[in-house]
Order: structure tokens, then sequence, then C-alpha cells
């Protein structure tokens, strides 16, 4: 499948890999890579060692000069602490693409386009395209609030069946030029088939390759997420508290509705004042890999998944399904 987003970037699927913190590690973004898709490193909150280990493993298992490889970082998180990023654009390889999201990407810019890096930014409504535009990002993400991890809680947030084509008609006429991918709520070839018919250049996919060989979540996680169905998941403050993360608003999280998130639904205020026993319990889960208590980060298109092979296998596969389909009937 070929499309404007596989000729900028020289892919030969329109598949990016989400860069999930703590998920999309360097095995994952390689694989991803060579499978022919764009790999984004999960660079998430910004951690330096962490970044400058998993960067150094997909390079181990890239050809050289590392085609397709690129990174992804919490916007607000950077505000704060920038030097993972400073880091990444000190290096001799230069990053096939840095993806921001969840925060004004204009600071970043100028320091992305003096190195030629594509900035890729990721929203989840219409208002915040000015900001992409301003900081003249190559490619626009629209992540639907079906999305798992974080994304804009249900106040806010929106579809990706609507944001996509919303975007992509706005874009025609403000900024052609500007690519467009959707996120949320995809996970084989129908998903990839929908969104280029929705106007998309091509997909992030997240949660599918969270399921995956490669990924760095655990295989517990993984056999929770594969048992369950999209129903199963919920969008809400209570593992970011839980986590004693402090992500600002309008932003929450979309996992697994398991028991310890049952107990603090509708309770969330209570929560955040008295956090320390419901934290405790937490804690315990993740030591003990019970995630009945423990967080598991998929978004509604969980109940599309059915095992973890490699991501190259993944990635042919929705790839060969998207470009086999035809209209019913």
């Amino acid at each position: 499948m070929h499309t404007r987003f596989t000729t900028a970037f020289g892919l030969s699927t329109p598949i990016a890999l989400a860069p999930m913190a703590l998920a999309a590690g360097g095995a994952l973004a390689a694989a991803c890579a060579n499978a022919g898709a764009l790999g984004l490193l999960g660079g998430g909150y910004g951690d330096l060692p962490w970044v400058q280990r998993e960067h150094a493993l997909a390079l181990s298992l890239l050809p050289e000069g590392a085609p397709r490889l690129g990174c992804g970082f919490i916007t607000w998180k950077l505000n704060e602490d920038a030097s993972a990023l400073d880091w990444l654009l000190d290096q001799a390889h230069t990053p096939a693409a840095l993806m921001l999201s969840f925060g004004d990407p204009r600071p970043y810019a100028a320091r992305l386009a003096a190195r030629g890096v594509p900035l890729i930014c990721q929203i989840q409504q219409l208002a915040q395209l000015d900001d992409c535009l301003e900081a003249g990002a190559a490619v626009v993400v629209a992540q639907g609030a079906e999305a798992g991890g974080h994304g804009m809680n249900a106040l806010n947030g929106r579809s990706t069946f609507s944001l996509v084509p919303e975007l992509a008609d706005v874009l025609a006429v403000r900024s052609p030029g500007t690519l467009l991918l959707a996120a949320g709520g995809m996970a084989d070839g129908r998903g990839l088939a929908a969104a280029r018919m929705l106007g998309a250049d091509g997909v992030l996919l997240g949660s599918r390759l969270w399921a995956s060989a490669e990924s760095l979540a655990s295989a517990g996680a993984v056999n929770a997420a594969l048992a369950a169905s999209g129903d199963d998941t919920a969008r809400s403050p209570v593992f970011d508290v839980l986590r004693r993360k402090h992500w600002p608003a309008p932003y929450d999280f979309r996992a697994l509705r398991n028991g310890l998130h049952r107990q603090w639904e509708g309770r969330v205020n209570e929560l955040r004042a008295a956090p320390d026993a419901a934290r405790a319990d937490y804690d315990a889960g993740v030591a003990a890999g019970d995630f009945d208590r423990a967080h598991v980060t998929v978004g509604e298109a969980v109940g599309l998944m059915h095992d973890a092979p490699p991501a190259a296998e993944l990635i042919r596969r929705i790839t060969a399904q998207a470009a086999g389909l035809r209209w019913p009937g």
C-alpha cells in the first residue's frame, strides 16, 4: 500500500508504531522499521538512561543509518526536563521523525528543524491543530478516544471515525502538504483500510503492536489483554493517581477495567485525597503480576487481538488484509 506517508518516509506500508512509554523499546521499534513501517521509540516521560539504552539497542538491530527509526515524547513532561530529547538530537543518527503528544509543540519546533527532523504532532481535537501547523508539523496524528493509554477524557475527546475525516477536510484547505495519520480503535487491516477511506495517509498503531513478541509489555499483561473484549476497557484518571503520574487536564488513561479500577470508579476525588492505601494495593499487584490490581494498557481494539506474534508478522498481516479488501456484496 503506497500513500503520501510511505513516500515521505521511505516505508513499504502506511503504518507507524505508536511510541508507547515503557512498551515500545528498541527491539519493537527496530522490528517495525525492518518490516517497512515507521518505528517510533517510546521516549515517553523522557527517562534519559532508558532512551539511551533502547536507542542503542534499536541501532544495533537496524542496517547502517537506521532508516525509519524515530522517537516520541510526552510534550508536557519535556517542559520539565528535555535532556532525553537534547541527547537524542546530539547523536550521529538523525531520527526519521520525532513525535510530540499532549502539549504545545511550538517550543521544540526550531530545535527539530535545525537538525532536519520531521515533526509529528498528535492531537485529539480540531482546536489543537493551529499549534501543530505553526510548529511546522510534517504529520498530524488524529487520536480518537478509543485509543489505549493516554488520550483526551470523555468530556473533551472525539471518536476516530469523525475526527479523522474532519481533520482531513481542514488540512486539504489549510495545509494540503501536511500528512494525516489515524490513531485509536484500529488493530487489523479493516482499520487501516477504513482510515484510508476516511482521508488518512496511514495509521499509528499502539495496542496491536503492544501485544507483539518484541514489546516490553509483560506476558501476564498481554495474556490478560488477549482474554478481554473492547467492553472491558475504561478511560479515567484512576491508574494515573495509583501510578503517581500527575497528568494535566483534560487527559486521562484507558486500560482494562479491572477489580481495583472498579473500586474507585466514581470516587476519584476521594482517591486523590487519600491515595496511600490504594497505591499500596496497586504496587502489590504490580509486584505479584496480579492484573486484577495492576493496569493493562490497551484500547477498545483489544477485542480484535487474539495473539502476540512478532511485529513483522502483524505488519505483514495487517497490510495484506487492507490491500485485499473489497466492497462487500
